[in-house]
């Protein structure tokens, strides 16, 4: 087989459960150096609560710049109670946002996917969630969590005043837009657009130009329009009913956290966020689970590794071009569910029990 350039794949495990899961899926990605003779040049650095500790900053420039050149970084998770005192601009989640603005990652892929296996692991009753499959495209970089103005400032007779500024231009909204449509016409061909236009201006903005580049572009896909807090109803009411839900920075966040607990568990539930591509089709990328450091159960070798196992499939699909060995991949983790492997937080009766590194040697076991 032929040996292809080298890839440079960044890990930052980051603090909590990040070491422990990012340490699965080195092994998963030393796997497919060693039998699919691909080339991947892994690097591993710090970032968040544990570059804090050492250098006094979330992430420093070597890192920032290790990011840069990097065709893949994989981030574990960030933050923790021991971080909580510092000031704003040395929290661990700095280190997350800094990437995101500065790689000109705009638009975050998460999938929102009920295992079959797992129905049962879900909140919710099984003829709800059983088949489900949605994918939530964020916008990243713009919104109110880095509108300016910002900050807090002291008013009159001892009171304060905090601001955050909530704007979007019609380039921020065009580009993620274009990327959930992109992605529709792969699935089941139905957007649904969220913002707040019945009391906000930018979500006023929002729905003109989602409707404008659907009109324009994009007439073959079905398009809806949904205020952001009918769509957290109806994600509880009939989740079904979504395909691709694009939505501005903070109803991004908040729906893709809903939208992950309707499958049982966040420890199964991958993320990309990407950027655009240059001319040569290259683009930046970071992958990430969106379960959090989780310093609870850290260290412990209990944590369920396939969430950040799963954004390696989507690196391999979004930044790769190596589609097949996502879907291989993919399919392994689910080979080891019908095993009846679980990790702690999906235990359900029946099943067997194994810990962090045991999931991860299984998962490999069903690669070879």
């Amino acid at each position: 087989m032929i040996k292809v350039k080298k890839r440079k794949v960044l890990l930052l495990p980051g603090d909590g459960i990040g070491p422990e899961v990012t340490k699965e899926v080195r092994k998963i990605i030393e796997w497919f150096n060693k039998n699919k003779s691909l080339d991947f040049e892994i690097d591993e650095d710090l970032a968040g609560g544990a570059s804090y500790d050492k250098h006094g900053t979330p992430i420093t420039d070597e890192v920032f710049y290790k990011a840069l050149e990097s065709e893949v970084v994989i981030l574990g998770a960030v933050g923790g109670p021991k971080w909580d005192n510092l000031e704003f601009s040395k929290k661990p989640e700095r280190a997350l946002l800094k990437l995101r603005k500065e790689l000109k990652l705009f638009a975050n892929l998460r999938p929102a996917i009920c295992f079959k296996q797992l129905v049962d692991a879900s909140s919710l009753k099984p003829e709800i969630v059983s088949g489900l499959d949605i994918m939530i495209v964020r916008e990243l970089t713009g919104g109110i969590y880095f509108g300016e103005p910002r900050g807090i400032k002291p008013i009159d007779k001892g009171e304060r005043k905090g601001i955050n500024t909530h704007t979007y231009t019609t380039s921020e909204i065009v580009r993620v837009a274009k990327v959930a449509f992109d992605l529709a016409k792969k699935r089941a061909n139905k957007v649904t657009s969220c913002e707040k236009s019945n009391v906000m201006e930018a979500g006023q903005l929002w729905k003109e130009e989602v409707q404008a580049l659907h009109d324009k572009e994009y007439k073959d896909v079905e398009l809806n329009h949904m205020l952001a807090d009918n769509c957290a109803m109806q994600l509880l009411r009939n989740p079904k009913q979504f395909d691709v839900i694009v939505t501005d920075n903070l109803f991004g966040d908040m729906l893709s956290d809903q939208a992950s607990m309707l499958t049982g568990s966040l420890g199964l539930l991958p993320s990309a966020s990407l950027g655009a591509k240059n001319k040569n089709g290259e683009m930046r990328a970071m992958y990430e689970p969106i379960h959090g450091a989780a310093p609870d159960i850290a260290g412990k070798g209990i944590a369920n590794p396939i969430a950040t196992i799963l954004s390696f499939a989507m690196a391999l699909k979004y930044s790769l071009d190596l589609d097949k060995d996502a879907e291989g991949l993919e399919k392994a983790v689910q080979s080891v569910l019908d095993d009846g492997l679980r990790t702690k937080d999906i235990l359900t009766k029946g099943m067997k029990e194994v810990s962090t590194t045991e999931m991860g040697d299984a998962i490999i076991s069903k690669l070879k």
